[in-house]
């Protein structure tokens, strides 16, 4: 069966439904980025149809980094409303992402051999989100990872014009 992405037509835009993993390691978080972006962007991807929530963060961890990570627990649920680039550029889209905390080994090495969904190279970077000058994605991770608690915590976060 082919892989189809939760990205779907609905109304005057798209659905999207994504996963992304907190991977933290002295007091730093594990971020992606690639040659088509400017920004840092969360380990993670799209949700496969048939496939669930914490299958698919572990999923696009082991893509992402090379390794096979547990999920430690939910951390956020994020609710975002944009207009797309590269693929989707100029679509309104409603983006519902769930963000897990991963557990991470000691001897965690990642090694990113993935390509991003605009086919360039992706890298992966260590970074502390509180004192990091680029772009991150979920821009949230600067406040909210300085004192990472137990609860699942709720960010909607409206960028549409109205």
């Amino acid at each position: 069966m082919k892989e189809i992405d939760l990205t779907l037509p609905a109304g005057e835009g798209l659905l999207n439904v994504r996963v992304g993993a907190i991977i933290l390691r002295d007091g730093k978080v594990l971020m992606a980025a690639n040659e088509g972006m400017s920004c840092l962007y969360s380990v993670g991807g799209r949700v496969h149809f048939g496939e669930t929530m914490e299958e698919a963060v572990v999923r696009e961890v082991r893509e992402e980094t090379g390794v096979a990570l547990e999920v430690d627990r939910l951390g956020f649920v994020h609710e975002v409303f944009f207009i797309g680039e590269g693929p989707y550029q100029g679509s309104r889209i409603h983006e519902i992402s769930l963000f897990y905390y991963m557990k991470v080994p000691a001897d965690f090495e990642p090694r990113c051999r993935s390509r991003a969904a605009n086919g360039t190279r992706e890298w992966l970077e260590w970074i502390d989100p509180a004192a990091e000058t680029r772009t991150i994605y979920p821009e949230f991770f600067r406040e909210e990872l300085r004192r990472p608690c137990r609860t699942v915590k709720c960010i909607p976060q409206r960028e549409w014009p109205e």
